[in-house]
């Protein structure tokens, strides 16, 4: 979890069950710790193969917003099952009652002199549940060619 100022971002880790040929999401929770309003936007390295929703909003005082996270569908698994993606969740104070289609790329611009808070969130692969090998324990495939008494 995530100790900004602003929000608190659970988890820090995006983790999907990779499958091949499948589109596989996880969800985020921005939780605003702050009694103002706070406009976040999700940047990726790789913005082909993932779709955020939302990717900007705007977090309540002292409330949450889920977002989603969707890996699209992979032809091929990658090597060692190592992921190098990684996201960028900005958040900005805002003024009260501004809405997610107020958001403006310049609410994020630090040379503007916004205070912008970022956190950088991995991806991690992780491997599917292995189903259990179909030879049963305790059959005589595999056992040692003595024979039983």
């Amino acid at each position: 979890m995530s100790t900004g100022y602003l929000l608190r971002i659970d988890p820090l880790e995006l983790k999907f069950t990779f499958q091949l040929k499948k589109q596989i999401s996880c969800s985020l929770q921005l939780t605003n710790k702050t009694d103002e309003y706070v406009a976040f936007k999700v940047k990726t390295t790789n913005p082909k193969k993932y779709c955020v929703r939302p990717n900007t909003g705007v977090v309540l005082p002292r409330s949450t917003c889920d977002v989603i996270v969707t890996m699209q569908a992979q032809k091929e698994a990658p090597p060692d099952m190592q992921c190098k993606d990684k996201f960028l969740l900005q958040c900005v104070k805002v003024n009260d009652g501004v809405s997610p289609k107020d958001i403006t790329a310049e609410m994020f611009n630090k040379e503007s002199g916004h205070v912008v808070e970022e956190s950088k969130l991995r991806v991690v692969y992780v491997s599917p549940p292995q189903p259990p090998s179909p030879v049963a324990e305790g059959s005589e495939e595999g056992s040692s060619p003595r024979g039983s008494f």
